[in-house]
């Protein structure tokens, strides 16, 4: 629980950072000199990137806000819109089940839309947690699709985010005799499998 406070905490204080950096910026100053003014231009440069780019400056600043200290690499899969964080004592921003994950990626991904720099949904790993737990995940929804085919009966996995649900319904599509399809509403969304005789 408290893993998720400091996440918000850091979230909250990083968004007022952000708005008192709109508020200076917005302030016109008189008198600069030409240091002042080349130092300005070359940060301008530097924050003209792509919209990826730019978000992985702000994921930079807000995990310097919850580790403090700690050294991140970050490395970007451009095509798929996948940004895996690597480093020591990540706990905390991965959270209980992930739960810290899906808070810092929701908060990215509405930093992006409502900024125009993505016009997709941003995927964020840390240490490769996501990557392993699909994996684990892709293991079960096999074994229960063949249970689902032997028993002839529908089987409902439990409740997961949707880019887990992505990964499932991809692979069972491959799955012979099977159909899979999501029900419920977010947060307890789940997949359910289906022996292609008795869907329904």
């Amino acid at each position: 629980m408290s893993d998720n406070n400091d996440l918000k905490d850091a979230i909250n204080t990083f968004i007022i950072s952000l708005e008192e950096e709109q508020k200076k910026s917005k302030k016109i100053e008189i008198g600069k000199t030409e240091k002042e003014n080349i130092e300005e231009r070359e940060n301008k440069e530097l924050i003209n990137f792509t919209g990826l780019d730019k978000i992985v400056i702000i994921l930079k600043k807000i995990l310097e806000f919850i580790c403090t200290g700690e050294k991140i690499n970050i490395e970007i899969d451009a095509e798929n819109l996948i940004i895996s964080i690597y480093g020591k004592d990540l706990d905390v921003v991965i959270g209980k089940d992930g739960s810290s994950i899906e808070a810092l990626e929701y908060i990215i991904n509405l930093i992006g839309k409502r900024k125009k720099l993505i016009d997709r949904r941003i995927i964020i790993d840390i240490i490769d947690y996501r990557k392993k737990n699909i994996e684990i995940l892709r293991k079960i929804a096999l074994q229960m699709a063949n249970k689902a085919v032997k028993e002839g009966r529908k089987i409902a996995l439990r409740p997961m985010p949707s880019y887990e649900r992505k990964a499932i319904h991809n692979l069972l599509a491959t799955v012979k005799d099977v159909k899979t399809k999501s029900r419920d509403e977010e947060p307890n969304r789940r997949i359910v499998i289906y022996p292609e005789s008795n869907i329904q």
